[in-house]
């Protein structure tokens, strides 16, 4: 498999990577951000040899990331040095829904409960974010900003273990997401829960928040079912998510 990705540093991660950080950990972040935002797809196998190439790192930094990805369920290995993204199955896809829905809209409340005016800001303007990505149709730049979207709100609760939780979920997820793109003929438009929950948020209502990104998540958990399991392949359409 050839890899052609941009590698930005610390595009879309809440954790900026420095080059002053070590190898091992500016590996694992850069490696985490391609599986998180879909530029190693489910299935395909790539080697270590070629990740190191691309990255531009070490052989040792690169095997320590892969180690501790696949510890998390990103990654899996293929044998003859070689490892690749799970696939999504209907049983994985329902397993992180009850995870996903059991744990999220709780940080979610927890996060408005906290959350100060000033990261209210900051949120409207990732939605903004969000909303252009989906206006040109970058698919990356969507799933960037969406995980920042709920990153941000869920940071502001301070509950470091269950948002731990979230990243791995989002991360084992994260990769079907592209793919769910090339599945739909058109757009598909739903009512936006960030605008939703961003409402919320100025009036004070905690309860409001929790319901809308309870919804937010239900709206993405079907759209993956059925462009994953019901849908047949089409050509890549951009549609919001959660």
């Amino acid at each position: 498999m050839k890899l052609k990705i941009k590698l930005v540093e610390g595009a879309g991660s809440l954790e900026v990577t420095s080059l002053k950080q070590p190898a091992h950990v500016r590996v694992y972040r850069l490696i985490r951000d391609m599986i998180l935002y879909g530029e190693l797809a489910p299935g395909d196998a790539v080697t270590i040899q070629g990740l190191t190439n691309v990255l531009g790192a070490g052989m040792t930094p690169v095997r320590e990331a892969i180690r501790r990805l696949t510890a998390e369920g990103a990654l899996e290995f293929m044998g003859n040095r070689r490892v690749c993204v799970p696939e999504l199955t209907e049983a994985k896809l329902e397993e992180f829904a009850f995870a996903r829905l059991a744990i999220e809209p709780k940080l979610a409340r927890w996060g408005a409960e906290k959350i100060g005016a000033t990261k209210i800001l900051e949120l409207d303007m990732i939605d903004q974010a969000v909303n252009a990505a989906i206006a040109h149709q970058n698919v990356r730049e969507y799933l960037i900003q969406n995980y920042r979207f709920h990153m941000t709100l869920y940071l502001a609760s301070e509950k470091r273990e269950l948002i731990g939780m979230v990243e791995r979920l989002w991360l084992q997820t994260g990769p079907s997401l592209r793919m769910m793109f090339r599945r739909f003929k058109g757009k598909l438009y739903l009512p936006d829960m960030h605008q939703e929950a961003l409402a919320a948020l100025r009036d004070n209502r905690a309860d409001k928040v929790e319901e809308a990104m309870r919804e937010d998540i239900l709206q993405g958990i079907d759209n993956i079912r059925s462009s994953l399991f019901e849908a047949p392949a089409e050509s890549e359409n951009l549609i919001k998510i959660s």
